[in-house]
């Protein structure tokens, strides 16, 4: 376990805090619906990083493929809040930059976890 690892869970979870203070803000007839999903999402990340954090090696990969699956969700969702005007632009812009440099960080381990598996298998 490296420190990169341990960084990318710190900023998921300040991404978790902040969307969780601009989703009680959400209008009521969305609040449940969009909101509860964005939400969700968010959480399944979180805990899809400290499960892949604490995964057996040959565990890794499957665990952030799937991180990946719900950080291209949440960007989906956030695109939907924003064009439907309940997303502020620069809420939108914090979110989306956010979740690219959370995604980056991801890939990276994801890639690293993939070259150290077929050094393994050599």
């Amino acid at each position: 376990m490296g420190t990169d690892d341990v960084l990318v869970i710190d900023r998921t979870y300040e991404l978790l805090k902040w969307y969780l203070g601009r989703l009680e803000k959400l209008p009521r007839s969305h609040r449940y619906g969009l909101g509860q999903r964005i939400e969700s999402t968010l959480y399944a990340v979180f805990e899809g990083l400290v499960r892949a954090r604490y995964a057996a090696r040959a565990e890794k990969a499957a665990a952030l493929s799937e991180v990946n699956l719900r950080l291209e969700t949440l960007r989906m969702y956030s695109r939907l809040a924003h064009d439907m005007a309940m997303l502020p632009h620069n809420s939108y812009e914090f979110a989306a930059r956010a979740t690219d440099e959370i995604g980056r960080m991801v890939g990276g381990w994801l890639k690293q976890q993939r070259a150290s598996g077929a050094s393994s298998r050599s």
